[in-house]
């Protein structure tokens, strides 16, 4: 059926009735996608919440903290069942290790230091929870994601939260436009944190005193290595730690313990000035150190770009931004040169501190709080 063009656009931007527009929301079980579903369900919305499983139930269950775990899919479940719309757990396990697990403990393996949470967002939310909602007929997927999405002259524009404390653009740059255009972040234009929980002890949800997630889900307490060590059991062969020279000056067991930036832990004494970890070269086995002033970074390559700019991404234009290195890091001022269509070069206006190889560089417009898509750095 047509729509009904006299109707006002409703508050997803659909010129239909709420009760006509179907919505799947992306329920972890945390008291952000609570509220979205709850304030959703209230509008009047055919609101369907879905929880995906992402590794083993069992295991889930003795971990609280992270995001869709056993006592998370409970919570979703109950949320659903409070407010009165339908809830569906999918068993996402198998997908999940292969787009997200799988490359986490390679790129550690490889001496990088990446981002899973990007990679589940860019790989199984974003795009097959995303063709599932599709499937389910839904008009739009809404998400509990701190950030704004904003029509522009050429259509979706992606912009940070009002928040920005709570703001997670770095988490969602590799958003591509086709997915912008079906997705909707309700909770993007709040003022703080203590506003969302303010509304979920509207709705009367039992979650809205639920702590915040502060690990990433698949990982018990941050302990990156131990993790590892279980998928990847070689990751713990022992090598050298060494000078830029190439000098020996201490033994380690297992590149996958150390980060770029790390100063203690090295079992380096006697020496006149403090050694950082400076490069992980995982084909040699081995933990370069040196001084601090090594670690600053100028030029920094991007590779596998997102672009969500108004005009294509080419390689002919120099564009001054501000780009994000690391997600606790303040945007920064920068030159961008594309060099392909998904490769750039970033010279950072003043250097930064331990930029490593499989964080997210993303890119920020400098006069306003669009997000214009980023970027993998990559040792070039």
């Amino acid at each position: 059926m047509a729509l009904d063009q006299t109707l006002p656009l409703n508050s997803l931007g659909f010129a239909k009735t709420p009760a006509d527009t179907r919505v799947v929301v992306a329920m972890s079980g945390g008291v952000d996608s609570s509220v979205v579903a709850a304030m959703l369900a209230e509008e009047g919305y055919d609101v369907v919440g879905v929880t995906l499983q992402l590794y083993d139930h069992g295991a889930a269950l003795a971990k609280k903290g992270a995001c869709c775990a056993g006592i998370d899919i409970h919570d979703a479940r109950r949320v659903a069942e409070d407010m009165g719309f339908p809830h569906y757990v999918l068993d996402y396990e198998n997908v999940f290790k292969d787009a997200v697990i799988d490359e986490f403990a390679d790129s550690y393996l490889g001496g990088a230091t990446p981002v899973p949470c990007i990679r589940c967002n860019e790989r199984v939310k974003f795009k097959d929870l995303l063709e599932t909602a599709k499937d389910l007929d839904a008009d739009c997927m809404a998400t509990g994601h701190y950030i704004q999405r904003m029509m522009g002259p050429k259509g979706a524009e992606l912009h940070g939260a009002a928040d920005a404390n709570r703001d997670q653009s770095y988490f969602l740059f590799s958003t591509t436009p086709e997915q912008l255009a079906y997705l909707r972040f309700p909770l993007g234009h709040l003022p703080s944190k203590e506003a969302t929980r303010a509304l979920a002890e509207k709705y009367g949800l039992r979650v809205a005193m639920k702590p915040d997630s502060q690990d990433i889900c698949f990982v018990p307490d941050g302990d990156y290595a131990s993790v590892i060590r279980k998928l990847r059991p070689e990751a713990d062969a022992p090598g050298n730690i060494v000078d830029p020279d190439g000098r020996v000056l201490a033994q380690h067991e297992g590149v996958i313990n150390y980060t770029i930036g790390q100063r203690r832990g090295l079992g380096i004494g006697g020496l006149s000035e403090p050694l950082y970890v400076v490069r992980l070269d995982a084909d040699r086995r081995e933990v370069v150190v040196g001084p601090k002033h090594m670690l600053a970074t100028r030029t920094i390559p991007v590779k596998e770009i997102n672009w969500l700019g108004d005009d294509a991404f080419s390689a002919q234009k120099e564009r001054h931004i501000s780009v994000r290195v690391r997600s606790t890091r303040p945007p920064a001022e920068a030159i961008l040169r594309p060099l392909t269509d998904t490769t750039a070069e970033v010279e950072l206006l003043s250097p930064e501190e331990g930029v490593s190889p499989g964080q997210a560089c993303v890119f920020y417009d400098p006069d306003s709080s669009r997000i214009f898509g980023g970027g993998w750095i990559y040792r070039g």
